[in-house]
């Protein structure tokens, strides 16, 4: 029954807890989903995934659930959630669940009943005993923790965790949690989703006997539990007895992955998944996660996007998501805001795979720096900043938290400048960007030139451009330290792409096809194909210059046939 409409569709990610409060209680919801609708439509989406609906206590904002197949009440319940789905329907946008089945929260039924070690439920999770009283069953480490494990008053044993503590290690290898999870893909299905983003999917196989890992090196224990033993199996396994049956399509996140070890789950006629998210783009100034700061590299952004542009036969695109800091605020310039905003959404819109827009990212939502660790919420920055703050004093540790945390990204989406960016009419639950009455969706409404606008324009090109959705794909400037520039090409159409990463000026002279292509028009000789044009830039420039130095983040692109 499955198709690839997801090759035709730009998604957009709602983290529904920032995006629009509907009832007026201060917390973004399926309300405020429904009354934004048509917003979605108007920006060219054609489907949506939704981050964690889930009722959870909210140890990491909903990637902890403590009920599969129910929606949080803060969110609102299933008749409204029916009523979002039958809606962005009508209009062509399809719907995406989060699917996280590496682990539950700790308030689950499945992991309170867990603590009988009687109990049926027992084999649900990795429960351990110490090697000795005080020592933990293995060396991995978690995520969001330090140790991988923690004990268990009433059961006496030790729970795996690779995340928060209250985010509990599922064991897959056990037959019932996999019934389990074939039992949430298809109440979501019949509830008419069309489809899932897998969290940390690779994670879910775990090493038999969890053994210690004796390398240590980074995350201790990632290296046995990345892609374990029986991964292509269990994927197979779902996608065979559900997912097969449905016009649904599946997309894995993958933290760690390249793309040698994401071929084998996007290979074959029958792949495990259709899509995979990797963050290889996303540590061009880190290494490996936000909280291990380095300059900005355009070479190592530009050979991460080269790699999964020719080596996997199609990939996820994006720029943003609720786990990483703003882009602007990253590989942008909150000086430059719409001019980097406009560059940035060329450099990867205009690549070919299935592209994700994070919400305000299209009007170009910044970092936000709060004045004190009191006011953060995520939990994974809580843990850098009182690791850190036990080496350096707090003055030094606070600048690299409000930079990296995850928290940038989940600040209220800012619809207006009225009181709140209009996002609620009481307080809302996290602080809001003091830069809403300058960014806001309403004020870029009717200007032609806005970051809004430049993205719908994009997004409609991308959606009836056969090139940009199938063209091959040649980076024409590998070495460039500052200018990313590449070249599709399809049935004699070209794209030529070029984006400053810098407000530094750089010299670039185009392309000599393309330099004869614009003279022969200019004197008349273009006749039987398309005429050389700039479809999109960011600055006022003449199609007739055949080199010219950049302005600060500048982008053009040109379209011209062979």
């Amino acid at each position: 029954m499955r198709n690839d409409w997801y090759k035709d569709r730009v998604f957009y990610q709602i983290w529904p807890r920032s995006f629009m409060d509907g009832n007026g209680d201060g917390i973004g919801d399926l309300y405020g989903v429904y009354d934004r609708l048509d917003y979605l439509k108007s920006l060219g989406i054609g489907g949506i995934w939704f981050s964690p609906l889930y009722p959870s206590p909210n140890a990491d904002f909903g990637y902890d659930i403590s009920d599969y197949c129910a929606i949080h009440p803060d969110y609102g319940d299933l008749d409204i959630f029916k009523k979002v789905v039958a809606r962005a329907h009508e209009l062509d946008i399809k719907i995406v669940m989060d699917l996280v089945i590496n682990h539950t929260s700790d308030e689950h039924e499945w992991f309170v009943k867990s603590r009988d070690k009687s109990s049926p439920y027992r084999d649900y999770y990795f429960w351990k005993k110490g090697k000795k009283p005080g020592k933990a069953p293995n060396n991995w480490d978690s995520f969001f923790e330090n140790e991988a494990w923690s004990y268990d008053l009433e059961s006496g044993e030790y729970y795996l965790h690779l995340f928060s503590r209250k985010q509990v290690d599922l064991n897959m290898d056990n037959p019932a949690v996999r019934e389990e999870v074939k039992k949430i893909l298809r109440f979501w299905l019949e509830m008419g989703v069309d489809g899932f983003r897998e969290d940390v999917i690779t994670f879910i196989s775990k090493p038999e006997g969890l053994p210690d890992d004796r390398f240590g090196v980074g995350v201790r224990g990632m290296r046995l539990f990345e892609s374990g033993p029986h991964i292509h199996e269990y994927l197979q396994e779902f996608r065979t007895d559900v997912l097969d049956h449905y016009d649904c399509f599946v997309l894995g996140e993958a933290p760690m992955m390249t793309p040698k070890k994401a071929r084998p789950y996007l290979a074959g006629s029958h792949p495990d998944l259709d899509l995979m998210f990797n963050f290889q783009h996303m540590e061009a100034d880190c290494l490996f996660t936000e909280y291990i700061p380095l300059p900005f590299s355009l070479p190592k952004l530009r050979r991460a996007f080269d790699r999964w542009q020719k080596d996997v036969p199609w990939t996820a695109l994006y720029l943003e998501n609720h786990d990483h800091p703003r882009i602007i605020s990253r590989y942008g310039s909150e000086k430059y805001r719409v001019e980097s905003g406009k560059m940035l959404a060329v450099s990867y819109l205009l690549q070919k795979g299935t592209p994700f827009v994070y919400q305000g990212q299209e009007i170009g939502m910044t970092n936000i720096a709060l004045p004190s660790i009191d006011d953060y919420v995520d939990c994974m920055a809580l843990k850098h900043y009182y690791n850190d703050v036990k080496k350096k004093p707090a003055e030094k540790v606070l600048p690299k938290i409000q930079k990296a945390t995850r928290d940038n990204a989940r600040t209220p989406v800012q619809w207006s400048a009225d009181k709140n960016a209009g996002f609620s009419t009481a307080d809302p639950w996290f602080p809001v960007n003091p830069n809403y009455r300058e960014v806001n969706a309403a004020s870029q409404e009717n200007d032609p030139d806005s970051l809004l606008n430049f993205y719908r324009a994009l997004i409609a090109f991308r959606s009836r451009s056969e090139l940009v959705r199938f063209g091959d794909y040649e980076d024409l400037a590998p070495a460039h330290p500052h200018l990313y520039v590449y070249k599709r090409s399809c049935k004699g159409e070209n794209l030529l792409v070029l984006c400053s990463f810098t407000e530094k000026p750089c010299h670039f002279r185009l392309p000599e096809d393309l330099s004869a292509k614009i003279a022969d028009a200019s004197l008349g000789g273009a006749t039987g194909g398309m005429v050389p044009e700039i479809i999109f830039n960011n600055y006022p420039c003449d199609i007739a210059e055949k080199e010219f130095t950049t302005r600060p983040y500048e982008t053009r692109v040109y379209r011209w046939n062979a």
